[in-house]
């Protein structure tokens, strides 16, 4: 079993088993019929992942590799708030007619800000402390922007990143404030492992730890069959990690030069119901 499907069973059957159910809670999210999109969760749920040991993918049902990257690539380097930016339709249900997502995620990223050393936006500034002063406690992004949160077509559900170089390998803390179990998670944990290892690349530097903290990790209710039958699943060993050897600049990255060694996976879990 993959360290990836280990900590995603355990999690899984802890909310199953120990959460606590909206079920008699007033809720915002809506099925398309109209009804109350109920959950059950836990609080303060927190996931390691050695990603110097294996590459974090589920094997109990396929990620999709190629667009969890597209994604990340166009939040992170291109830092754009438009779906024509995007080579998936995931984002199109929040932009409006322009393709923009209002001044969220990539928008966020790309702001700049005056330091003693110059003008550097979020991603830029990390680049630059982990060149020149690895050791700094002070390499956080954080894209949950008061001010603008009434322009953005969606809140951001993973909003902030805590970078700490020890010895020689990059960590992070990837905190996020809500999570779609089934659909996102570990959409999410392989998108910021492969985030993780471009940083590390771009620095000379090697991959460590990700550490995934979620505050409201939930599986929905109509979800809960789908996630049970999940569990009744038999995993496969975690692929491995390949990425383009020549490239070693952040912005130069591109969705070809990742891939992914002796992948194996159950079957898809189809027309998964999404409360908007």
């Amino acid at each position: 079993m993959s360290k990836a499907d280990d900590l995603f069973v355990h999690m899984c059957r802890d909310i199953l088993e120990n959460g606590v159910s909206s079920a008699r809670e007033v809720v915002r999210p809506k099925w398309s019929d109209g009804t109350p999109a109920h959950t059950i969760k836990k609080f303060g749920v927190v996931n390691r992942y050695d990603l110097a040991a294996e590459f974090p993918i589920m094997t109990l049902r396929p990620t999709n590799f190629k667009a969890a990257i597209d994604e990340i690539l166009w939040i992170w380097q291109k830092k754009s708030n438009n779906i024509r930016d995007l080579g998936s339709h995931i984002w199109d249900s929040w932009a409006d007619r322009e393709g923009s997502i209002g001044k969220a995620y990539g928008y966020q990223l790309a702001i700049k800000h005056e330091y003693p050393e110059g003008q550097f936006d979020q991603v830029d500034r990390v680049l630059y402390d982990l060149k020149h002063n690895p050791y700094s406690r002070r390499m956080i992004t954080n894209i949950y922007n008061h001010s603008d949160l009434h322009q953005m077509n969606l809140y951001p559900c993973a909003y902030s990143l805590t970078f700490n170089v020890t010895g020689r390998k990059l960590n992070a803390i990837l905190n996020q404030r809500s999570q779609d179990v089934l659909t996102a998670n570990n959409w999410n944990v392989v998108q910021y492992a492969v985030l993780l290892h471009m940083f590390a690349r771009a620095s000379d530097l090697e991959v460590g730890e990700m550490v995934h903290v979620i505050a409201d990790a939930h599986i929905y209710d109509k979800h809960i069959p789908l996630v049970r039958e999940l569990l009744r699943r038999e995993p496969y060993p975690a692929p491995h990690l390949l990425f383009n050897p020549t490239v070693k600049d952040f912005y130069s990255f591109r969705v070809t030069d990742f891939g992914l060694e002796a992948y194996q996976s159950g079957e898809q879990i189809k027309h998964i119901p999404v409360a908007v």
